[in-house]
């Protein structure tokens, strides 16, 4: 029998993206601690796995979307209020005080749903735009495997993020470009799915570009697969999916 490893625990993250006027856009990484289990010190975007009160959450709301595909959304506004301290996917009274009393309710182990309900917040997941859906393969020595959603959504006004100090240990905004670069100078390193939609990312020159740049893809999985190239073992994603650098040879290729 298939374990839940070897099928993929579902997961979902997001891309905050924040134009600027004088550069390609921001967008918000963190440095998750050297003490996880999955990619540790590495810089990812927020996110995490889909619970079970995520479903629960998306079953008892008029969503109108595929229950997984809602309570992947609905993990993603809970996982970066807890993470960044943003309220993102969300409508009515959204202000700083009342993202920070449903982050400090969310810590202390209170379900979002109560949460949002008592501080007039309503879920808004059609603000989120579908980006990428990476599933890789079990492989030997792998601690996780995940079958990660990916979303981009427009940094919210009038909040601050601030890193939770126990999952992730920093956070900063930088251009896609700019992470990369970082990376490459040794100030931080990301995994293999992270690079490659870094660089996908830096293709787009605002957040409409980005978006209608996810538009115009499909989301199919990303499996990776592993072939020779040049006789060197290469690590390889499809090419019909946006991605502008589609293999990196395995010896470099952080994978977790």
């Amino acid at each position: 029998m298939m374990d839940l490893d070897d099928a993929g625990r579902a997961a979902a993250t997001v891309v905050i993206v924040r134009d600027r006027a004088d550069g390609p856009p921001e967008i918000l990484m963190m440095e998750r601690a050297s003490t996880m289990v999955f990619a540790a010190g590495a810089l990812v975007f927020p996110g995490g796995a889909v619970d079970p009160s995520d479903h629960m959450l998306a079953a008892r709301i008029a969503h109108g979307l595929d229950p997984d595909e809602a309570a992947a959304r609905i993990a993603v506004v809970r996982e970066t209020i807890e993470e960044s301290g943003l309220g993102v996917g969300l409508t009515g009274a959204v202000d700083a005080a009342g993202v920070a009393a449903v982050r400090a309710g969310l810590l202390a182990g209170a379900m979002l749903g109560d949460l949002l309900d008592g501080h007039g917040l309503m879920l808004a997941l059609d603000q989120f735009t579908p980006f990428a859906r990476w599933h890789p393969a079990p492989r030997e020595r792998a601690i996780r495997v995940y079958d990660t959603r990916f979303y981009i959504v427009r940094a919210p006004d009038g909040q601050d993020a601030s890193v939770d100090a126990t999952e992730n240990v920093r956070l900063f905004w930088a251009s896609a470009a700019e992470t990369l670069a970082r990376c490459d100078a040794g100030d931080g390193h990301v995994i293999f799915p992270t690079r490659r939609n870094l660089e996908r990312l830096a293709l787009g020159r605002s957040h409409a570009e980005i978006v209608a740049h996810a538009a115009a893809h499909p989301v199919d999985k990303v499996r990776p697969w592993m072939e020779d190239r040049d006789g060197e073992r290469h690590l390889c994603i499809p090419d019909h999916l946006g991605y502008p650098v589609t293999s990196e040879p395995l010896a470099r290729a952080r994978r977790g």
